[in-house]
């Protein structure tokens, strides 16, 4: 399937504007576009209550979570993390517009996490602060959720990146238990050679040069990037992980290591989907209002988050009549 007309469309008014790619930018320049798209994205819908807080990480600095709180009474807690390479994104701009939509779409509050960015803050400190983010998120529930509402993980790109290792993070030491994951086209692993990465097609929003400028700005040793909290795809072990969706799409250098950490996840026994957004390139899930396969992706991600909420509402009911019938 062709890429699809209106993203054909952005890369053409890009190409005619002249605009530098990434992998030429300064990170303070790149960064620059992330209002451009905001305000063509537009502010995202209403939730009953947006709640800011700051967090102290592990070096004593300060980044921000902000919980997203719909209307009645959540069903679940979504802790997402955002995309943009470990460089760009935070949680006030298009992220902000994502989270308001999921939280909506899935009845849940969504808890955005503005983990610090590199290059001035280098691997580990964004999963560090995005760990300390997921565990306050969990500590704070009871606030956010119904008892015994499921906690999740969700990301695109970078953001699928962090959340894939806090599942294994959370499951390592111990807590805090995470239900469910949903990964939009993740980062899994460190190798720029497959064939999704050298794929002439894939060269555009995001191209092999982009991410080798991402991955240099956010772990300069090319050896260090094999470590599976860097890479989670070369994990010795993904059994006992919470049930994944992975969403990848067609025209991505990352495809490839989507699909090959979906099959890991499988091989370890974890009961995962694979999807694939066909006419899609990446960065499509952030572009609410800009590019449509924003709207095809979310309904698709929040469609299997209910689904999840739905049977674990249905599982816990269930378990809870016949620990009542046994105690009578």
């Amino acid at each position: 399937m062709p890429l699809e007309p209106v993203s054909q469309g952005l890369l053409q008014q890009l190409a005619e504007e002249r605009q530098p790619p990434i992998s030429e930018q300064t990170p303070a320049l790149a960064r620059m576009t992330g209002p451009i798209f905001a305000g063509m994205s537009g502010r995202g819908p209403e939730v009953s209550e947006v709640r800011n807080v700051k967090l102290e990480g592990r070096d004593g600095g300060l980044f921000r979570v902000r919980a997203l709180i719909p209307d009645g009474q959540p069903e679940a807690v979504i802790v997402y993390f955002h995309g943009g390479g470990w460089v760009l994104g935070d949680i006030d701009l298009q992220y902000d517009h994502v989270g308001r939509d999921l939280a909506n779409r899935t009845r849940s509050t969504v808890v955005l996490v503005n983990y610090r960015k590199a290059p001035e803050h280098r691997f580990p400190t964004a999963i560090e602060d995005s760990y300390l983010g997921l565990c306050w998120a969990a500590e704070h529930a009871a606030e956010f959720a119904e008892p015994g509402a499921p906690l999740i993980v969700a990301g695109d790109s970078a953001g699928g990146n962090i959340a894939a290792v806090m599942t294994r993070w959370a499951r390592d030491r111990q807590g805090p238990q995470i239900d469910y994951q949903a990964l939009v086209y993740p980062v899994t692993d460190c190798d720029v050679d497959t064939a999704s990465y050298l794929d002439p097609e894939n060269q555009l929003m995001l191209n092999r040069d982009t991410m080798i400028w991402f991955w240099d700005h956010y772990l300069p040793d090319a050896e260090a990037r094999t470590h599976p909290d860097a890479s989670p795809l070369r994990a010795d072990d993904l059994s006992g992980l919470p049930p994944a969706l992975v969403y990848v799409c067609q025209y991505d250098p990352l495809r490839d290591e989507g699909v090959a950490y979906a099959k890991a996840l499988e091989q370890a026994g974890v009961p995962v989907i694979l999807d694939e957004a066909e006419g899609q390139m990446h960065i499509y899930f952030q572009m609410a209002n800009i590019l449509p396969g924003y709207q095809t992706g979310i309904e698709l991600v929040a469609g299997h988050i209910n689904t999840f909420i739905d049977n674990h509402t249905t599982e816990s009911a269930s378990s809870a009549q016949e620990e009542a019938t046994s105690d009578a």
